[in-house]
């Protein structure tokens, strides 16, 4: 557990998540940009494995790996990674630029399910889709295949910060416990320092839009929204 989430209980870390299921990424990173944290969308190429499932908030659990050959018939270390993951936790992935293979499928999601794990964000590769959708977990990916990880990627650490591709950035750093928030727009990270802050605002934000929409179906033109609310 980081030092920023030992003054969170149990309780108050699930009412967070809960809150930040209401409000939208965009939201979240207009709130962050203007707090000046300008680089903390994730790149494009991240997508919702269904449509029915593209909602995903979570404290983030970090597992490391990398392209490398290896014998046996199994990974042990990512069965050790995925056993510590807590209730309102997402996996997030770092594939350290795999491209081919597949590193998650249906029984790993099974098992993280089970210990109260509310998503995963992949930077690689997935397959077992159909079962997973019907698992209702939701995961977004940076790509799709049959084939397996074993004796070709392998996961090298857990619970370390690490870095994923960015929107405005190359890379974007990911620590254990910053929070990560998915929707159909795509995906966005907030610092686990600033999660309340930012969802207090998000918050506002949602608020204020909600009035706008109001305001334009009761027929107010764009102009007199704009004067009325300013930029949004």
């Amino acid at each position: 557990m980081t030092a920023i989430q030992k003054h969170l209980s149990k309780e108050r870390k699930a009412e967070l998540r809960e809150r930040y299921l209401k409000v939208d990424t965009a939201n979240v990173a207009d709130v962050l940009d203007e707090l000046g944290h300008l680089d903390y969308g994730l790149a494009s190429s991240f997508w919702p494995i269904h449509e029915s499932q593209n909602k995903m908030a979570g404290w983030a659990y970090t597992i490391r790996g990398q392209m490398t050959p290896y014998p046996g018939t199994g990974d042990p270390e990512k069965m050790k990674a995925v056993s510590g993951l807590q209730d309102g936790e997402i996996s997030v992935w770092s594939g350290g630029g795999a491209s081919g293979v597949c590193f998650f499928g249906e029984l790993i999601a099974l098992g993280m399910q089970h210990r109260g794990s509310v998503g995963s964000l992949i930077d690689g590769g997935i397959r077992d889709i159909e079962w997973i959708v019907k698992m209702n977990f939701p995961v977004f990916t940076q790509y799709r295949s049959p084939v397996q990880s074993i004796g070709r990627w392998g996961v090298n650490a857990w619970q370390v910060p690490v870095y994923l591709p960015g929107a405005t950035t190359e890379r974007v750093r990911v620590r254990p416990g910053d929070f990560i928030l998915a929707d159909v727009d795509g995906v966005i990270l907030v610092p686990q320092e600033l999660a309340e802050t930012v969802l207090e605002r998000a918050e506002e934000l949602t608020r204020k839009e909600i009035s706008i929409r109001e305001d334009l179906n009761r027929g107010l033109s764009l102009p007199e929204v704009l004067e009325k609310y300013g930029h949004v």
